[in-house]
């Protein structure tokens, strides 16, 4: 089954490799995915965005996968896969009473993990409320995840190609740092993140994030809300 390009996954793992390669893999697959390191940066992109499933780590610091589930069911019905390296059937059982639709004992393969995804999919009732758009505010200007525009009140704020492809990455990673070599991997440009080549890439990236900026940042050389990292690389950081 191929995913629609309008089904929106959340993965929460503490783990930045896992996350990473599962955000590739359900990419590649047709997915929009978006990512959190932990229980409350769950909450802050859950309090902005709507998401059609959650895959989310049991074994987390601070808050657990199956406390975060069991809060999240009280209020919203979206499904929700627990991932686990306890695979007892007693810990299933738990995930299963707070709330979780299915459950995946790691190691996993990753196309077992797309077939619960679809099932999970299949069997949620497509006849549902409308969904609220998929929205960041970033000051006085809006942008729209779902159709990739961005607005300043009634005026559309025209982005090139190149800035609006960056606005989908750093939207589908609110919250999280995408490093440079990841952008220009993510961007198409190819070449890689070594030598001379890669060094000019890099440079070119610097330069976009500088025209994006002046987009919607109040003052582009202290931005709040496109954020540099320092060692990690740029940040979204809406409101």
């Amino acid at each position: 089954m191929s995913a629609p390009n309008d089904v929106h996954l959340l993965i929460v793992d503490d783990d930045e490799r896992i996350r990473g390669l599962l955000q590739k893999f359900l990419a590649r697959q047709g997915f929009y995915v978006s990512t959190a390191r932990d229980a409350a940066h769950a909450r802050r992109l859950l309090k902005g965005l709507d998401f059609d499933l959650i895959v989310m780590d049991v074994m987390m610091p601070g808050e657990d996968g199956v406390s975060l589930t069991r809060d999240l069911r009280e209020k919203m019905t979206t499904p929700i896969l627990l991932l686990t390296a306890r695979g007892e059937t007693a810990d299933r059982i738990a995930g299963l009473e707070a709330g979780a639709d299915d459950y995946l004992a790691k190691p996993f393969e990753p196309k077992e993990l797309l077939l619960r995804i679809n099932a999970i999919l299949r069997r949620t009732p497509t006849v549902a409320e409308p969904k609220a758009p998929k929205v960041l505010h970033l000051g006085d200007v809006r942008y729209d995840v779902d159709r990739g525009e961005m607005w300043r009140g009634d005026s559309l704020v025209r982005l090139t190609a190149t800035e609006a492809a960056l606005m989908r990455i750093f939207a589908g990673r609110a919250g999280e740092p995408v490093s440079r070599t990841e952008l220009v991997e993510d961007l198409g440009r190819g070449g890689g993140g070594k030598g001379d080549g890669g060094q000019a890439q890099e440079r070119a990236v610097d330069v976009q994030i500088t025209r994006l900026r002046r987009k919607f940042e109040a003052d582009p050389k202290q931005p709040r809300y496109l954020q540099t990292v320092r060692g990690a690389g740029y940040m979204l950081a809406p409101e």
